[in-house]
């Protein structure tokens, strides 16, 4: 029995294409091993506004905004908004295959970087941007 490796389905990949090639490299990595769903890569002011409005993010100098993007949200599929716990693990992971690849990538359940996980004043634990 042939085991089926998880890959990005065509939504994902066209929001994975808006992005920096270096996010690009780390995401086709990550999804040989965790199945994951591209959420956004590139956004439009518009769209920022949105997602200020909503609570879910806090800034108009997003790297979401850059073309291409310097910043990706991701998730583990399926999609389990509650589990907060596989999002962090995931989180982990996606940051090893990115030190692994010398890509230094911040996350945001870790805004500071110092690995101390409980320490944000906002959380954003589907986004990942470069340095």
């Amino acid at each position: 029995m042939e085991v089926l490796m998880p890959r990005f389905s065509r939504r994902s990949l066209s929001k994975l294409n808006t992005c920096d090639v270096r996010i690009i490299s780390v995401m086709q990595e990550v999804v040989k091993h965790f199945d994951c769903t591209i959420l956004e890569g590139s956004r439009t002011e518009e769209r920022q506004k949105e997602l200020i409005a909503e609570g879910k993010s806090k800034t108009m100098k997003s790297k979401h905004l850059s073309s291409p993007s310097l910043a990706i949200d991701c998730v583990p599929y399926p999609v389990d908004w509650d589990d907060r716990e596989r999002i962090t693990y995931f989180a982990g992971f996606v940051m090893g295959i990115a030190k692994a690849k010398g890509i230094d990538l911040r996350w945001g359940g870790d805004w500071d970087q110092d690995t101390e996980v409980k320490d944000n004043g906002f959380d954003d634990l589907v986004h990942f941007e470069l340095v």
